[in-house]
């Protein structure tokens, strides 16, 4: 099925829509090329057009698929989904199971790492490597910036925000980019027009609510993380991130084993502030890596 909608650059996203149906609603993804699969999950408020490039290129030696959250990019916008990173990660094992994906790279990136890495917990035998851009995995209740962000997206202004101005992908996203004109005006419409109006915008609210409200299955899962400790891991950070800073890093470093560590002069989303060296790291470490 091709895509539908007419905001769409295809020449910045040529690839062919995939659907999942779910018990609510169409989800959608991408697959493209063939070989190791390597399985991209985006956070909040982005989609699968975050790594575009990426898989323009990676596709051509391995099996690329990338999700849209419920909620997010081209997939279906329910109001009565719960939209927590727990009801994704629900999502993303269908799919891993309707697709028979296995021997998975896992490249996940802010509320994608929670979803992702759950998987990688259950399942530790079918993920074989893992690419972390910055994200987290323990709990954010005694996170102040937490706090803070929980009592304004459960205030009537924090809903105003994000439900009437599409606050997030149009100020947040910005306010996250370290070199502001990485971020063109075309590139920003992709993360802007998937919310067109306030019945879209739930799925933004939830998952930001869900930073703090799902504080306790993010310990859970950091409690039960020792299964992946010693797969191969390669983490890419952006060191300006004014989101998920540098101490965040400090626990990824102490967890991990069998790890590469590259430190980029980016914000939060590194996809797309350093596309083509992030794109090289990736390729030199899936081969050293036995991929």
């Amino acid at each position: 099925m091709e895509n539908r909608v007419d905001w769409l650059d295809t020449t910045q996203y040529p690839f062919r829509s995939h659907y999942l149906t779910t018990e609510y609603g169409k989800l959608h993804f991408i697959d493209e090329g063939q070989g190791d699969v390597l399985l991209f999950v985006h956070g909040t408020p982005t989609w699968s057009f975050l790594y575009r490039d990426h898989i323009k290129v990676l596709s051509k030696s391995y099996r690329c698929v990338a999700i849209d959250h419920l909620g997010f990019g081209l997939s279906d916008k329910p109001q009565e989904f719960a939209g927590t990173p727990q009801a994704h990660a629900e999502n993303l094992t269908l799919l891993i199971e309707q697709l028979n994906l296995q021997n998975i790279t896992l490249a996940v990136h802010d509320f994608g790492g929670p979803i992702g890495l759950s998987y990688a917990i259950s399942n530790p035998e079918n993920v074989k490597r893992i690419i972390l851009f910055n994200t987290w995995l323990w709990e954010t209740k005694k996170n102040r910036d937490a706090q803070k962000i929980d009592r304004i997206l459960h205030s009537k202004l924090g809903n105003f925000l994000y439900l009437k101005t599409n606050f997030s992908p149009k100020v947040l996203m910005k306010k996250a980019f370290f070199d502001k004109r990485k971020l063109e005006k075309q590139i920003h419409t992709h993360y802007i027009k998937p919310f067109p109006d306030q019945h879209s915008r739930h799925g933004l609210l939830n998952i930001g609510k869900s930073l703090f409200g799902s504080s306790d299955w993010y310990g859970e899962l950091w409690n039960n993380a020792d299964v992946i400790r010693s797969k191969p891991t390669l983490i890419l950070w952006g060191e300006k991130d004014v989101f998920i800073k540098t101490e965040y890093l400090e626990k990824w470093e102490k967890f991990f084993t069998n790890k590469e560590i590259h430190l980029l002069q980016s914000g939060h989303f590194v996809q797309e502030e350093k596309t083509e060296e992030t794109i090289k790291i990736i390729e030199n470490w899936m081969k050293k890596s036995g991929g």
